[in-house]
């Protein structure tokens, strides 16, 4: 018989892969509580009930969690001094309530120091959903997973180390770097939390430290080196200063500023509140993979556009969300060019398009783009080096270096929300329109300084933007770009990628006892 579960976070990093598991099992109703539903692939929407709502509104969550068995928590709600003081706090407190309410009878939990790569750290204490979450084991069984460092293919964490020891021949480790944390595959963290749907009595509560035998970040730059061939000196750091190391990684790799210190803190805050280790009694038949077995797994897919999702697809902070509040259309300043297809498929137009950043580069004037991303990494942001989760395929919700994609309709409109740090709101517009490209820039300036800043650049787009449209009609004109597939062809292809892989774990599988 189906039981009803409802995954939260469903467009963020674990959140998009659970999914995929989760609709393949024939005895799960999948109930889907998202902020935006646009950030579902057509077939996710097609397959799953979808509920759209705020996890700090209570009624929302009341009506996405009636007649469900099973909850998945995976959510994070934002940041201190946003719209809400404590919000992490708040969201866990009306999760739990809305659980009670509803006759929920488990929750699963995905917590941790780094938290799956989010960009805040969610330290130990009270006040942290876990702790709130499983706040009452005499009425909801709650089980709590907490993560170390997780690698695969687009987190964080991997992306961190593989950057680093990409772009360097010498790595810096400071002291932080010695110490022990424990790695885990993604593929073991949607097992792991797959596995915890097993039947059990009610009233049970479990906290689970999962991963691999604990190891130090200077070992994981080691393994890392050796399993990409590389040969990098790594050497003690001059400075020791969480915030020097924090600013190093941020300029190095593709995290932002307060990513890197949330990192680093949460290896400096190792094991001050250690649970005991339940995992192997709880799930006997998950043995985690090897760190050199989850780096080559990720690596592969990376390589092959397997990537199912990035760190970036959803965040703690309006970074990864799209803004309904505020659209291009009612922006006060705009930039408006417009470039003839001369006689060229739009199909392939907008396949060149879609090409456009990452290491595709931006095709004209790529040191203004670079620059921008150095200005825009030295005051905190993303900059440009974010990249892109495929070389051909955009989603809406996908990060493209520093914008965000917010709408797309095929062979006719892309439309990207800039997410550097500005003195007001900026969008990047493509229209197909007949025989014509058309590029707008929109802006929404905050009060003087945001009109300042758009005079100051505006000199700029006269360089970048009547290059930019020339140079993706004529990539469209060589043929170097056909038409991408469907969408949902990289969540297939992503999914066949680690399919044996996974069969031989879930065979291995036993019930939460």
């Amino acid at each position: 018989m189906q039981r009803t579960i409802l995954l939260t976070g469903a467009t963020g990093y674990i959140g998009r892969r659970l999914e995929q598991r989760l609709r393949e099992r024939e005895d799960v109703s999948l109930r889907l509580f998202v902020r935006d539903a646009r950030k579902l692939t057509g077939e996710t929407r097609q397959r799953a009930e979808v509920f759209e709502g705020d996890a700090m509104c209570l009624p929302d969550l009341r009506r996405a969690l009636a007649g469900v068995d099973t909850a998945f928590y995976l959510i994070r709600a934002g940041e201190d001094g946003q719209d809400f003081p404590h919000p992490d706090r708040i969201s866990a407190e009306n999760f739990l309530q809305a659980c009670l309410d509803q006759g929920v009878r488990t929750i699963v939990h995905l917590g941790g120091p780094t938290h799956a790569d989010a960009a805040s750290l969610q330290a130990d204490t009270h006040n942290s959903p876990g702790r709130i979450l499983s706040s009452r084991p005499d009425r909801i069984r709650t089980i709590w997973f907490r993560t170390g460092v997780v690698i695969g293919s687009g987190s964080a964490s991997f992306e961190m180390i593989r950057c680093l020891l990409k772009r360097s021949m010498a790595v810096f480790a400071a002291r932080w770097a010695a110490t022990p944390v424990r790695p885990i595959g993604i593929d073991d963290v949607t097992a792991y939390l797959t596995a915890a749907l097993a039947p059990a009595p009610d009233g049970t509560m479990a906290a689970v430290d999962i991963g691999a035998p604990p190891m130090t970040f200077l070992d994981m730059l080691r393994q890392t080196a050796r399993v990409m061939n590389l040969r990098r000196l790594i050497l003690p750091a001059p400075f020791s200063g969480s915030c020097l190391s924090s600013l190093w990684l941020a300029l190095m790799t593709p995290v932002p500023y307060r990513m890197a210190a949330a990192f680093v803190k949460s290896l400096q805050s190792e094991s001050r509140n250690q649970i005991i280790d339940y995992a192997g009694t709880c799930f006997p038949g998950i043995r985690p993979a090897s760190f050199p077995h989850a780096v080559r797994q990720a690596i592969h897919e990376a390589e092959n556009d397997l990537v199912l999702s990035r760190w970036c697809d959803s965040g703690a902070s309006a970074l990864g969300d799209i803004d309904v509040r505020c659209h291009a259309e009612a922006s006060i300043l705009r930039d408006r060019r417009a470039h003839s297809l001369a006689g060229t498929a739009p199909e392939r137009v907008f396949a060149s398009l879609l090409g456009i950043g990452g290491e595709n580069g931006w095709l004209a004037s790529m040191f203004l783009w670079r620059l921008r991303g150095w200005l825009d990494k030295a005051v905190g942001g993303c900059g440009l080096n974010r990249g892109r989760r495929h070389a051909t395929e955009l989603r809406i919700g996908d990060a493209l270096d520093f914008w965000r994609v917010v709408d797309l309709v095929p062979n006719k409109r892309l439309l990207l929300q800039a997410e550097m740090r500005l003195p007001g709101k900026a969008w990047l517009e493509f229209d197909l329109q007949q025989d014509t490209l058309v590029q707008t820039a929109h802006f929404v300036p905050h009060g003087l300084p945001g009109r300042l800043y758009w005079y100051a650049v505006f000199p700029f787009h006269n360089l970048i933007f009547p290059k930019l449209c020339r140079a993706i009609v004529a990539r469209a004109e060589s043929g170097r770009f056909p038409p991408p597939p469907k969408p949902e062809s990289s969540d297939s292809r992503a999914l066949s990628a680690g399919q044996s892989d996974r069969h031989i774990r879930e065979e291995h599988t036993t019930p939460f006892n």
